[in-house]
């Protein structure tokens, strides 16, 4: 039997390729989100080129509790603020305190739809509450000595 055949090697390899490539949060990022959400974040683990994501339709990332996956790229994801904070607030401000759950997820999408369930409408308008402030914490952190320039 090769490797190939062996069903341990299949169960070891697919949640691998399923979950995506898990990235690294840039130390710049990492301290700018732990402003705006007032505690640690590092503790989130980030995949990219995830083929979860893709069992969510158009979704273009989609979180579980201590998780992100995201359909795309890191990089992308890392340099578009609105998103990051979305994604954060479903995690940090949802998924952590239990409010979040896959139950309470789709309770609210026959209720309500996508759009309207409580869990969007909270983390979009977290998102856009703090966008600003958080491209503003990017740029002074991305240039240490800006006081020079």
């Amino acid at each position: 039997m090769g490797w190939f055949e062996c069903p341990t090697v299949w169960i070891i390899l697919l949640p691998v390729t399923w979950i995506g490539r898990a990235i690294t949060l840039p130390e710049t990022v990492g301290s700018s989100l732990e402003v705006l959400f007032e505690g640690p974040v590092h503790h989130v683990q980030v995949f990219e080129h995830s083929l979860f994501v893709r069992l969510h339709g158009r979704a273009i990332a989609t979180t579980r509790r201590g998780r992100i996956y995201l359909r795309g790229s890191g990089a992308e994801f890392f340099d578009n603020p609105w998103l990051m904070l979305h994604e954060y607030c479903h995690v940090i401000k949802q998924w952590e305190p239990r409010t979040l759950t896959i139950w309470s997820y789709a309770v609210e999408c026959l209720r309500r739809g996508y759009w309207n369930n409580r869990f969007e409408v909270e983390a979009r308008a977290f998102a856009d509450a703090h966008a600003n402030r958080l491209r503003s914490l990017l740029r002074s952190t991305s240039y240490p000595n800006n006081a020079s320039r």
